[in-house]
């Protein structure tokens, strides 16, 4: 890395980091400096997805959007009125990736490939002539006194290369503790870190026979020894240890610090009938009665979303012969599979042993950030971007889209600075 002192350094080749390399040099900032700690950059983008990688999701107003972030919501209001998903997805058609929307909202490239996004990211680099240092790592930073011309830069030391300097400093590490730490010592707050997106444990594992049975609609009600409530409403999977899927992963993305707090227990309610009333149940009971009164009762289900698996398991639980016939259904054994489809009730025992790509809540105050332009208010010329921030969403392409955002504004205020 020579010249020793550099108009911009970033710090972190994740998505934010390459955002903000290749807006601003693009924007005409000359001699970007990326720094990446591991061989590979890039890498969650890679993994993200199953490898297929969700770049954002089709949510374009803006009010609506910030919905999907649980830390974060009101304060992402301005930047994703300047780029949200619509702009996302125009940025990456210009740089000659198309994305293509699924029926749940979520958008992948057509290749159904990450690597097809990897490999933009580096070639968009490549072209706008930033230099890339892969095994290279920000250990230190130091806010310099101004020069004689007023002038501020940022002394760093890097793992890999020699000491340098940097006019502008970008701090793009995501959720790895390097980037807390060096935002802590240049005097920025840092929210504590806690998991966020993961699966729940429930005790005695009372719905273990049903492990990889889909239900959707799920109604999901959480309540935590604190007295708080949090509620969802989606597809849940049952696994081996309890529950995961996105509803499940969207409760604990908003439940993440009460969760921590209570050390992960609490009672859940599920409603298997996705928030039906028992009057609705009750017709829907009915109208199968009259119209399937031959059928055995394990062979319809009262609507045929339900999954057949789950509706045998609420027929053994209210101990109802599924060779019966509907015509043959009596009103107490109605009462209770009603009762059992509207809410199950079952001990939180913890987390489940898997995460969702690692997303964690937490990370710099934004109150210490001017997110019009991404830069500190403790140190003008630093930036922040991406993971870093305390902000998180939820799963679809949103934590991938704030990178974008973040990323996208700090590239364009570099510019305008320099």
């Amino acid at each position: 890395m020579r010249p020793e002192r550099f108009p911009v350094v970033v710090a972190g080749g994740g998505p934010a980091g390459f955002m903000a390399a290749i807006c601003a040099a693009e924007a005409g900032v000359a001699g970007v400096q990326l720094l990446e700690a591991t061989p590979e950059p890039l890498h969650k983008v890679r993994i993200s997805g199953g490898g297929r990688c969700n770049v954002t999701h089709a949510c374009w107003d803006p009010r609506e959007l910030v919905g999907f972030y649980p830390r974060g919501q009101r304060a992402l209001r301005g930047p994703f009125s300047r780029f949200a998903a619509g702009d996302a997805v125009a940025w990456f058609d210009a740089h000659g990736l198309e994305l293509v929307e699924e029926a749940d909202g979520r958008l992948f490239p057509r290749s159904n490939r990450s690597s097809s996004v990897v490999e933009l990211l580096r070639r968009a680099a490549q072209r706008a002539g930033v230099s890339l240092h892969t095994g290279v790592a920000l250990q230190a930073a130091a806010v310099q006194a101004p020069g004689p011309a007023g002038d501020v830069a940022f002394a760093l030391q890097c793992r890999g290369a020699g000491p340098c300097q940097a006019e502008r400093l970008v701090l793009a590490t995501g959720s790895h503790p390097s980037g807390r730490r060096l935002a802590a010592g240049l005097g920025h707050r840092i929210v504590p870190p806690v998991p966020s997106l993961f699966t729940l444990a429930l005790a005695g594992d009372p719905l273990r026979e049903l492990a990889g049975v889909v239900a959707d609609p799920v109604a999901l009600s959480l309540e935590l020894p604190d007295g708080s409530r949090f509620q969802q409403l989606g597809p849940v999977l049952i696994t081996h240890w309890g529950l995961s899927g996105p509803a499940t992963l969207r409760l604990t993305a908003f439940a993440a610090r009460a969760l921590q707090a209570s050390g992960y227990r609490g009672r859940l309610r599920l409603d298997w009938s996705g928030g039906r009333s028992e009057r609705q149940l009750e017709e829907l009971f009915q109208q199968t009665r009259t119209a399937q009164a031959r059928r055995q009762l394990g062979s319809w289900r009262p609507w045929p979303e339900l999954s057949r698996r789950l509706w045998l398991h609420w027929l053994a639980q209210a101990g109802v012969e599924p060779s019966g016939r509907w015509a043959d259904l009596s009103k107490a054994q109605q009462r209770q599979l009603i009762h059992d489809l509207r809410g199950s009730s079952h001990t939180v025992s913890g987390r489940g042993p898997f995460g969702e790509e690692f997303v964690t809540a937490g990370g710099v105050d934004l109150g210490e950030v001017n997110l019009a332009r991404m830069e500190s208010r403790l140190h003008p010329g630093l930036h922040l971007v991406g993971e870093l921030l305390d902000v998180d969403g939820v799963t679809g392409g949103f934590n991938f889209q704030h990178c974008w955002s973040s990323g996208w504004i700090a590239g364009q205020a570099l510019a305008g600075a320099l």
